[in-house]
């Protein structure tokens, strides 16, 4: 089973509420040999909500409390990040997914880059908080890029 973003397979769940439809990704929704999930809903958020980006490092110095997630009007939303990365790590397990794919870029979904806290649309190289600690329990993630450069 695979576990993929939810705004991969076509909901508006995305900060400003759209997607990021991968149609590829929606097929395998369709075929029932994918699920989707969105960490940030998971964790307490809803739609639409504030962007948020990691301010001092990436979802590793999350985990490790280096580093916090902040919604552009300045408010600490690193605990509800934690909280769907947790939850999305626990529905992975549930399901035995062996591989999940999730949206680049985001705070929590970034699998090899991520924005870099200035709310300037600038990106560093770094994993998202949910990629991070998936990672951490050997859970492979990849982004659509990723997952698309290697479906045919």
């Amino acid at each position: 089973m695979i576990l993929v973003s939810s705004c991969l397979a076509g909901l508006k769940v995305r900060y400003n509420g759209t997607h990021s439809l991968d149609n590829k990704i929606r097929k395998l929704i369709e075929d029932n040999k994918a699920i989707a999930v969105c960490p940030e809903l998971l964790g307490g958020f809803s739609t639409p909500r504030e962007p948020a980006e990691i301010i001092g490092g990436d979802g590793e110095d999350v985990l490790n409390g280096k580093a916090k997630v902040f919604e552009i009007s300045g408010k600490d939303v690193t605990k509800l990040y934690i909280n769907g990365a947790y939850e999305t790590l626990k529905k992975a397990i549930e399901v035995g997914a062996t591989i999940v794919v999730l949206k680049e870029y985001s705070p929590s979904c970034g699998s090899s880059m991520i924005y870099n806290g200035e709310f300037k649309g600038k990106k560093i190289i770094g994993n998202g908080v949910t990629t991070a600690l998936l990672n951490r329990n050997g859970i492979q993630v990849i982004s659509e890029e990723q997952f698309s450069d290697n479906i045919r």
